[in-house]
């Protein structure tokens, strides 16, 4: 019954070239899900701190500078690390005091990961000398924001060779070459540091492939086939130059700047297709050449669950990548399967209902088909349950064709912080049709999604440091439930049409996180995968089963990323349903979680409650 079990869609909302925490309404449904169960009771789980001292109070300053200092450190610290991440941080570095990075994508090693946990926890020890309950409302909660933080990332320690840079899809190597691609130029000066920098690109690879060979050694390497795919996915970046797409780019961008004269622009394009040849394709070729090479020693072709330490990792990757509520794997696995259940339950009610249904699920039209139409569409259609969002410029992009099969079938780019209105969007045509997915795709990527949400955010905050903490979990889960919602809007499906399609997406998305959870916590091997599959899910197509499987293998937590933060985001919409009942306004249920901000739910929870209990007054 569920459609499309082998999609999933990856959203651009930051660049890690290094250890950092930098990274980017359903309607009321035919039936109600039931009671929930409540919140798992946790440290956390307590209002948020009282109100501050007068700001007059010596001890009230001291601390509120304190805290001020050292998010301007950590801030300092996080957007000097590499080029590419301040790049697209902020247009202009030298207004916000950074004038010291180096032209270069950063260092990675196993010893400068190790570094990275010491500096995190000297950053812990001198926020845990600053009272919280001195702050303002602001400060305590970026304060609580990063204690959250830096308690999951203590999980990391030790286990910093189960990291997994490369990956098909959402590796470094795959998603490099887009940042490169759409790295804007203000100045001549970013041509020159463009050019500059992605001369490093061979050294920093190599970095990445001794750091592949720890692994190998420790019996952690990557799986043959996911050897294979990587290889074969890079193959578009290794056409001749003036084939590269790494070139028809950086000749459009050199073409739009009107303070180049024509011998400028001509010797700056001569460059680049020498920087490609003599650095670009040759870091692509050492590493492809290198993982060829160490092929044949992966130790484990399971679940991380069967690695030593493997458990202990994907708790790590969990807590960290998604900031849950739930304590534990085996809690929020009933949770998943709960809600998976119940929307399975409500898609066979509406199909015994309305037979007709069944044979519209695969020959659907929205009324919208072009790009730009959905987006206007969707910014005007979705005023009446989301706050109102200061005009925004946006340009809609195609993914080149050579990397169709290897990138999302659409992601957003988050725009640099002080110039957060120019916002880009890349459409994959391999991989959405203007028929079935884009119109919730766009709605996913664009309004009321990552577009919307982050202009909304970005604009309304007045702390830098915040502006750089990603937290992918919030922002997916945020972009998976406004897509769902998108189904139930005046799109030209009937109601009962974009109810069935919203719970067959919940459902899909589900299943694939609850088989993340089977496959790498709980050992699932391939047979029990098809076996579940083909009992429940009446999918018996092998080819369909290794995919899902190796996607798992490959990438554990992904999934569990749009899933987790989607199904935080449904428990507290239900219990401001049952609990405001006739009160409860869309709008300003969405708006409390606007406001809030990217952050773990275990810091989003108490203030949830606040405002719930201040809702009923």
């Amino acid at each position: 019954m569920l459609k499309n079990t082998c999609k999933f869609r990856y959203v651009f909302l930051c660049f890690l070239l290094s250890v950092s925490f930098l990274c980017s309404c359903a309607r009321s449904s035919p039936q109600q899900s039931g009671d929930y169960e409540t919140y798992t009771a946790s440290k956390s789980d307590s209002a948020p701190s009282p109100a501050a001292p007068a700001p007059d109070s010596p001890q009230a300053q001291k601390a509120r500078m304190d805290f001020d200092t050292l998010c301007g450190k950590l801030f300092h610290d996080q957007l000097s690390e590499n080029y590419l991440t301040l790049h697209y941080t902020l247009a202009d570095p030298s207004a916000y005091g950074i004038t010291d990075c180096g032209l270069d994508f950063g260092d990675f090693s196993l010893d400068l990961l190790k570094e990275a946990g010491e500096s995190q926890k000297e950053d812990k020890a001198t926020l845990d000398k600053i009272p919280v309950e001195l702050l303002d409302q602001q400060q305590q909660l970026t304060y609580k924001i990063l204690e959250a933080t830096y308690e999951a990332e203590e999980m990391f320690d030790g286990l910093e060779l189960y990291y997994q840079p490369l990956a098909p899809t959402v590796g470094i190597q795959a998603q490099l070459p887009v940042l490169l691609a759409e790295y804007i130029f203000y100045s001549k000066q970013d041509v020159e540091d463009y050019l500059n920098l992605l001369s490093t690109i061979d050294g920093y690879y190599g970095q990445i492939l001794e750091f592949e060979k720890e692994k190998a050694k420790a019996g952690l390497f990557m799986t043959d086939s996911c050897v294979d795919t990587i290889v074969s996915d890079c193959g578009a970046y290794l056409v001749a130059p003036e084939e590269n797409f790494l070139t028809s780019t950086f000749d459009e961008r050199i073409d739009a700047m009107t303070d180049l004269g024509e011998e400028e622009k001509a010797a700056y394009k001569a460059r680049n297709l020498e920087v490609l040849a003599n650095h670009f394709i040759p870091a692509y070729e050492t590493l492809l050449n290198g993982l060829k090479e160490l092929k044949g020693t992966c130790t484990n072709e399971m679940g991380l669950c069967y690695h030593p330490k493997g458990k202990e990792y994907y708790e790590y990757l969990v807590h960290s990548s998604t900031g849950t509520t739930y304590e534990t794997i085996d809690d929020l696995k009933d949770a998943v399967e709960k809600q998976l259940n119940y929307d399975l339950m409500a898609m066979s009610k509406l199909l015994m209902d309305h037979e007709e249904l069944g044979e519209q699920l695969d020959n659907y039209q929205f009324s919208y088909t072009d790009p730009n139409e959905i987006l206007e569409h969707l910014r005007t259609a979705i005023a009446a349950d989301f706050p109102e969002l200061e005009h925004t410029s946006y340009t809609t992009k195609y993914v080149p064709a050579s990397l169709e099969q290897t990138l999302s079938p659409a992601f957003f780019l988050v725009p640099p912080m002080d110039r957060y209105k120019d916002c880009v969007i890349y459409i994959n045509q391999g991989s959405v049709s203007t028929s079935g997915d884009l119109y919730t795709t766009l709605a996913h990527e664009g309004y009321p999604g990552h577009l919307y949400q982050n202009v909304y955010f970005l604009g309304n905050c007045d702390s830098p440091l915040r502006k750089i903490l990603s937290f992918s979990s919030y922002s997916e889960g945020w972009a998976t439930y406004v897509e769902n919602y998108a189904y139930t809007m005046d799109n030209g499906l009937s109601k009962e049409l974009g109810s069935l399609l919203a719970h067959n997406a919940s459902a899909s998305l589900a299943l694939h996180a609850l088989l993340d959870i089977n496959i790498n916590y709980y050992g699932w091997d391939k047979d029990q995968v098809a076996s579940y599959l083909s009992q429940y899910y009446d999918v018996g197509d092998h080819t369909v089963v290794d995919q899902i499987y190796g996607y798992m293998l490959d990438a554990p937590v992904n999934y569990l990323n749009y899933y987790v933060g989607y199904l935080e985001i449904l428990r507290m919409k239900e219990q401001a349903e049952k609990t405001l009942k006739d009160r409860f306004q869309l709008k300003e249920f969405n708006r409390f979680l606007l406001d809030m901000g990217p952050a773990p739910f275990t810091v989003i929870k108490p203030y949830f409650k606040e405002w719930l209990n201040a809702s009923k007054g």
